[in-house]
């Protein structure tokens, strides 16, 4: 099975999987937004919600997605808001004709809205607590982000792919060559800790009770800014203040170090980066071109150039500062 195939999964295969853990299905399979892996919503017989979670073949090894979920596991036990995985004889990751395989129970909620400050707060005080609980150890098997694996590798994927157009190579790998040479300088992370990694608001959920977390799927080490930066946005006043609001709740349960608003940045090019490397990477899936149809297009890459030019001036002011101006 190559790192792409979904051809398999079929909604027998996936109703004969969760039987085969001993679920009663009382209903068809709903889709839900997932690129990355095949993810379902089911009510068994007693009309309970479930979300069940294929895993994408070859991407993890079962020892890393087991190593997610006994971090779910283990904030849910401190009284963390996370959906955290269901375990079924003490297991929680299963197996079945080819595919790892997982069930939550479905949480609903809203958006979590960027802009409103004291959600902010209240997101800096529940990131504040599960660091204070992530700090306490670290993974043994997940990855960590690097430079190596966000900027230069990504960027061999990028070339290898052959998707930039020949007319826009020069333009497009001269900007992005420039990007990766300074994000590479600035990041320099003092301490690292076992992160979210993939913290922005489409994997929040909020109801009147807070927010909960639906994905630890992107999981890693890395510095703790990873978590805090991806809910700002706005211009420069505008993120200062949210990054404030969010450490005012974040301190009262882990400190953090300020110096880490300097790869913010660099951070930032890394997501852009291995965002078209992810794409690139993905292509060959049907479910993308069908998701993604203004990928592979030379407005797309003139699009991207201008993207990586707005984040060469980003790398090259001043960090953000909660000093005043």
């Amino acid at each position: 099975m190559s790192v792409f195939d979904f051809s398999s999964l079929s909604p027998d295969l996936i109703l004969d999987g969760l039987e085969s853990v001993g679920f009663s299905i009382d209903s068809g399979l709903l889709p839900l937004n997932s690129y990355e892996n095949r993810v379902y919503q089911f009510h068994d017989d007693d009309k309970h919600k479930f979300v069940t979670k294929f895993y994408r073949p070859q991407r993890w090894l079962k020892a890393e997605i087991q190593e997610e979920h006994d971090f779910g596991l283990e904030l849910e036990a401190c009284e963390l808001p996370l959906v955290a995985p269901l375990q079924i004889k003490n297991q929680s990751v299963f197996h079945f004709k080819g595919y790892d395989f997982a069930v939550f129970p479905c949480r609903g909620g809203r958006i979590f809205e960027v802009d409103n400050l004291e959600q902010l707060e209240w997101m800096g005080r529940f990131i504040g607590r599960i660091h204070a609980v992530a700090a306490q150890k670290k993974f043994a098997h997940r990855p960590t982000f690097t430079v190596d694996e966000m900027l230069y590798q990504a960027r061999e994927i990028i070339v290898e792919s052959g998707f930039v157009p020949t007319s826009l190579n020069v333009p497009f790998f001269t900007i992005l060559d420039q990007v990766i040479a300074i994000a590479a300088e600035q990041y320099k992370p003092k301490n690292i800790m076992r992160l979210h990694g993939d913290c922005h608001a489409g994997n929040i959920l909020w109801t009147d009770d807070g927010p909960h977390f639906v994905d630890l799927d992107d999981c890693r080490m890395g510095p703790a800014i990873q978590d805090l930066w991806m809910m700002l946005s706005g211009d420069r006043p505008q993120q200062v203040l949210q990054l404030d609001t969010l450490l005012m709740g974040y301190e009262e349960f882990h400190d953090f170090d300020h110096s880490e608003f300097a790869l913010i940045e660099a951070l930032r090019t890394m997501r852009i980066v291995n965002y078209m490397a992810w794409l690139c990477r993905r292509w060959s899936d049907p479910a993308f071109p069908h998701n993604f149809p203004w990928f592979n297009t030379e407005k797309y890459w003139e699009q991207q150039i201008l993207i990586l030019k707005e984040q060469m001036s980003a790398l090259q002011q001043a960090p953000l500062s909660l000093l005043p101006f």
